[in-house]
């Protein structure tokens, strides 16, 4: 298992690869769709931190501090990153990941977070309830064809 840190590390590399940044907004988005999907597919988290569901979608809280002075502004990838630290089959998953999801706005992911029955649970409990990793294996395996 990774951190968050590690994960958001491979997002913002593969954007810079293909000459762009990520907003916090998008990056969250994208360690959700992330986490959420791996979860189904390997029955295991992929990152140890908790997603929280806030006003503007799920957030890993740790990973927003990092980012939050960038506001709504690109996030520069690490200069030092080595993609040998996520394994061939997690690269995969990450890349593939990232060709579905990457191609949207940071706007367009929110909206589709937010039709997200899981974040719509949690949030309703509270803005900055955990969302369950029961919650995202349950509904986010309707991403999947073969789920």
């Amino acid at each position: 298992m990774y951190s968050c840190f590690d994960i958001a590390d491979y997002f913002l590399s593969k954007a810079a690869d293909d000459e762009e940044l990520l907003s916090n907004l998008k990056l969250q988005k994208l360690m959700y769709y992330a986490q959420g999907l791996y979860l189904v597919t390997n029955k295991q988290p992929l990152f140890n931190e908790d997603i929280e569901a806030w006003t503007y979608g799920p957030v890993v809280p740790s990973l927003y501090n990092k980012y939050k002075d960038y506001g709504a502004g690109g996030i520069p990838a690490p200069t030092d990153f080595d993609y040998n630290r996520i394994n061939r089959q997690d690269s995969e998953f990450l890349n593939e990941i990232y060709e579905v999801f990457g191609q949207f706005s940071a706007s367009r992911l929110k909206e589709l977070s937010h039709n997200d029955i899981c974040w719509k649970n949690a949030y309703e409990k509270g803005a900055k309830t955990i969302i369950s990793h029961d919650d995202m294996t349950e509904y986010l395996k309707k991403y999947l064809v073969d789920a």
